[in-house]
């Protein structure tokens, strides 16, 4: 187990270097002097070049990388104060620290993404074990092609939708809208609510179609046929036997689909106002926000990375065959 987690940690450390370099290399391919923004329309060469200075602007491509990747570890001295570590720098746009930035917004994108996994999960992988237990009936049919069309169906353009039918022409739902779950947990809920059941919705499909291969799959496997033949009830076997076996390719592809997730609940943030990461990336983008966009790439790459690890990690108490090393 440690020499898995040592190799992943390497590997971790690797991506997150590729991921930076080429992000912020990529920054400065563009036409857009990012000093521009913090220095506004009327804005002279001399006041241009002291922004340049402040922002670390005028050093060499290699040196602001190099100062920007130490600064995480150990931390920066700005002209707006001393940054500690881990130190992301300063917005160019807002001027204020991006970590903490980033720990604000965070909690909504983490909300979206613990609570559309939830939704997904629950209902994906139910509609698939109904549907593998009621193979070739007209439940498994049903299921089967309501999967493929809603997996065909994008956040974007069920949202507004979704928005249309329930909140604005029936009011049957509020505004989606976050509120922390420490001050107000059914808030919290049914301000999220509409976002998860958007966000999960090609999950769910996906998720029902391989829960029930998955199981279908399992049925046929010795053991669980070795089950039968020793006079065990059809449910024991379902439930004990091939659900189990089962898990194991739909944890692998979870692990996998979390990037996506991620990403798919900074669109959701987009679609319904919430100001979360994707909230925050997209600005930082539109406004050559270098520093923001950097610190939310590589906080959400590290976020995957390491709940990729865990979900590695896990395999050996799903199967007991599944060895890490």
């Amino acid at each position: 187990m440690l020499r898995f987690l040592f190799r992943r940690s390497l590997g971790a450390i690797v991506i997150l270097l590729l991921i930076s370099a080429f992000t912020f290399f990529l920054f400065f391919a563009a036409p857009r002097d990012p000093a521009l923004l913090a220095c506004g329309r009327n804005c002279g060469p001399d006041a241009l070049a002291i922004i340049h200075k402040n922002l670390g602007l005028d050093e060499p491509v290699p040196v602001q990388y190099w100062n920007f990747m130490s600064g995480i570890l150990t931390g920066r001295d700005f002209a707006q104060g001393p940054c500690p570590a881990p130190c992301f720098g300063y917005s160019f746009a807002t001027g204020d620290a991006v970590w903490n930035t980033i720990v604000d917004r965070f909690p909504i994108t983490l909300s979206l993404t613990i609570g559309g996994a939830a939704v997904f999960l629950l209902v994906g992988l139910a509609t698939g074990m109904v549907a593998a237990w009621k193979q070739g009936t007209l439940i498994d049919k049903i299921f089967s092609s309501a999967s493929l069309v809603l997996s065909s169906m994008q956040i974007y353009f069920v949202g507004p939708i979704v928005l249309a039918l329930l909140v604005y022409n029936t009011n049957l739902l509020g505004q989606p809208k976050y509120v922390p779950i420490t001050e107000d947990p059914a808030g919290w809920f049914m301000g999220l609510l509409i976002p998860w059941c958007v966000l999960s919705i090609i999950f769910t499909a996906q998720y029902t179609r391989m829960a029930r291969s998955a199981m279908i799959e399992q049925l046929q496997e010795e053991h669980v046929r070795t089950a039968r033949a020793k006079g065990m009830s059809a449910r024991t076997v379902f439930f004990r036997y091939a659900w189990r076996g089962s898990l194991i390719p739909i944890v692998t592809i979870f692990g996998i689909d979390l990037g996506t997730l991620f990403g798919g609940a900074m669109i959701t943030e987009v679609t319904f106002a919430l100001p979360g990461l994707g909230t925050l990336s997209m600005q930082s983008v539109l406004n050559t926000d270098l520093p923001t966009v950097m610190g939310v790439m590589l906080f959400a790459a590290a976020f995957i990375i390491l709940f990729n690890i865990l979900v590695d990690a896990c395999y050996a108490f799903i199967d007991p065959r599944v060895r890490l090393s």
